[in-house]
């Protein structure tokens, strides 16, 4: 390996493992509080300090009204006296729960996704949103509207739209119709009027998005994004605006992922984003809850709250509501407002259908492009033979296929290079004391043999980026969720095999251990003309780094790179035997010449 190919081998290598580095934290979502941080009178409701930045570090709190705030005790409305009605909508992917106090949605049964591992059934009923602790639709705001005010509930005969009214003191007679659409969508009109003589005024108001609650998996995420008004706007990620990232992330970033204790953090916080928004949306890692309204809204705000239990930070569920100005009404004025909800699966084609950008919700990344052929690829695999195990395996075997005559150059060319090895070293030897005409007859023996030293890394620093798409559409692809393969139960977790049986790892995760085997036996058969300290160094220490950083990581990932590495050594075989047989003449270097390298002495034998 010329100093070319190393330059660029380190880059990629810096490359993957800083990327895979980041991508890891990032999914754990852990981090180090600031020890400067002032500590936030919790039950005092005292203001949180505002965010301020020193050095690049997270935001410290320091308090304007505008900036976080600690959120104060509410007081829990009357329960009306009126009883609790509760109506459905219900479609084969959904069943929507409505209810007549506040005309909020209370639950959402996704119909499709169990609630554990293993086919839909009675002791595995379907997963269930439950918004109760924050129901989405709710609004606040409106004089003489309590978010559980009692509403007059009619369900019409087509049983896809329900109609809720009810009438304040204030003669403000609200009336909200939902319908429920194909695809996980639902679509609100809310309509105000008013009845009475007097002008009403109608002041900062907000309607909620749902609560998402986090899971019970290593690999559970909670995040907040939203679309900002504007032609040009991208998607927000609020898990890394440095407004929102202390409490959604526990702190500033540092160190490997550690614990980040909750010291001074109270246990629920409120974050006005003051900024139009075309959608806001939260999300665990597999299902989401957006909305989207007809009416310019004035921002929103973000509700997290944490476990007090533990002395670490842990984020346990994140709220929104949609904000919208104050106004006025004339008597026998009326105001509509249009919603559209999705509650359902984070599916690249069901948000798709949504528009205005809602598909950058699937956080794709800079490979956004790759990542949206990867997935129907996948599903289309899936469509052929029912198993996302098989698909997996069937798009594997096609991204080799597809790279199969670069790899195949690739290797040939490395082929080539171990050979000229011997004829190198005398132009080395020969040109010693004069540098510029080594690398002169150096290229022109590279050119005499029609080999180029640089060919090797084109396959790397292609593939890198099929990698790189790979990864994020497998962590996070809801069809891996509950996916079995063989004895994996879920393909969207570690197999974790014999859970809390074993000391320090925890479980058995056996597909890491064959990756990084392949990954040794590939380097291994690797044709080389490096430096042999190298060629150990990467036989050795890059499976290992590869087994640590994968060992806890879905096990969709570990089963594509093995399958991956496999086929790479069974194309390097069928080369090394083509080879030989196209140049039985070629002369085999003899493993006892001291003038060659340890390597090539062994590779010279094979």
């Amino acid at each position: 390996m010329n100093t070319q190919e190393k330059i660029i081998a380190g880059l990629l290598a810096v490359f993957l493992v800083g990327w895979l580095f980041y991508s890891q934290t990032q999914q754990v979502k852990q981090a180090k509080l600031r020890t400067a941080q002032q500590a936030v009178a919790q039950q005092a409701g005292t203001l949180p300090p505002e965010a301020t930045q020193t050095n690049g570090a997270a935001p410290v709190l320091t308090a304007p009204p505008s900036s976080l705030v600690a959120t104060p005790v509410v007081a829990v409305p009357a329960t009306p006296s009126v009883p609790e009605e509760l109506a459905e909508l219900a479609d084969d992917e959904v069943r929507v729960t409505i209810s007549s106090h506040g005309a909020v949605v209370k639950k959402v049964q996704l119909s499709q996704f169990s609630t554990k591992p293993g086919k839909i059934s009675d002791s595995n009923p379907p997963l269930v949103l439950d918004y109760s602790v924050a129901p989405a639709l709710a609004l606040s705001g409106f004089p003489g509207v309590a978010s559980n005010a009692p509403y007059e509930l009619r369900k019409d005969a087509s049983g896809r739209i329900i109609t809720l009214k009810t009438v304040t003191a204030q003669q403000l007679e609200v009336t909200r119709r939902i319908e429920l659409l194909k695809n996980y969508h639902i679509v609100v009109l809310d309509t105000v009027k008013n009845l009475g003589a007097e002008r009403l005024l109608i002041g900062t108001n907000e309607i909620c998005i749902g609560v998402m609650h986090k899971e019970a998996s290593a690999q559970a995420v909670l995040s907040v994004d939203s679309l900002p008004v504007g032609e040009k706007a991208k998607t927000k990620y609020w898990g890394s605006e440095k407004l929102t990232k202390t409490y959604m992330l526990g702190g500033s970033v540092g160190g490997c992922g550690g614990s980040s204790s909750a010291a001074g953090m109270p246990e629920s916080i409120t974050i006005p984003v003051e900024e139009s928004q075309k959608w806001v949306a939260i999300k665990s890692r597999f299902f989401v809850s957006a909305l989207a309204s007809s009416e310019t809204n004035s921002g929103f705000s973000l509700k997290t709250v944490r476990d007090v239990k533990q002395p670490n930070f842990s984020l346990t569920a994140l709220s929104a509501n949609m904000i919208f100005p104050g106004r006025s009404l004339e008597q026998g004025e009326v105001m509509t407002r249009n919603y559209t909800l999705f509650v359902g699966p984070k599916k690249l084609s069901l948000l798709r259908s949504m528009g205005n950008q809602m598909e950058s919700i699937m956080e794709f990344g800079f490979f956004r492009w790759f990542c949206e052929l990867l997935v129907p690829t996948l599903n289309f695999f899936h469509s052929v033979i029912p198993n996302y195990g098989v698909a997996i395996l069937l798009l594997t075997l096609l991204v080799r296929i597809i790279f199969w005559p670069l790899t195949h150059k690739s290797t040939v060319s490395m082929k080539k290079m171990q050979e000229l090895q011997p004829k190198l070293k005398e132009i080395q030897a020969k040109f010693k004391d004069n540098p510029t005409k080594m690398q002169q007859e150096t290229w022109a023996c590279y050119k005499e043999n029609k080999v180029n030293p640089l060919s090797s890394c084109l396959p790397m620093l292609i593939q890198i980026p099929v990698f790189i798409a790979l990864f994020t559409v497998l962590r996070c692809a809801v069809e891996l969720r509950y996916a079995p393969f063989l004895w994996i139960v879920d393909l969207s977790e570690p197999e974790n095999l014999f859970f809390g049986m074993i000391p320090y790892i925890g479980s058995l995760n056996i597909l890491p251990i064959l990756m990084a085997a392949t990954m040794a036996l590939q380097t291994y058969l690797t044709p080389s003309a490096g430096d042999p300290a190298q060629q150990k160094m990467m036989l050795i220490m890059m499976p290992i780094m590869m087994l640590f950083m994968f060992y806890s990581f879905p096990s969709a990932l570990s089963l594509y790179w093995t399958v991956s590495q496999v086929l790479s050594i069974v194309q390097m075989m069928m080369i090394r035997r083509k080879v030989a047989h196209e140049h039985p003449t070629v002369e085999v270097l003899s493993p006892d010449d001291s003038s060659l390298t340890r390597q090539q002495r062994r590779a010279a034998t094979r």
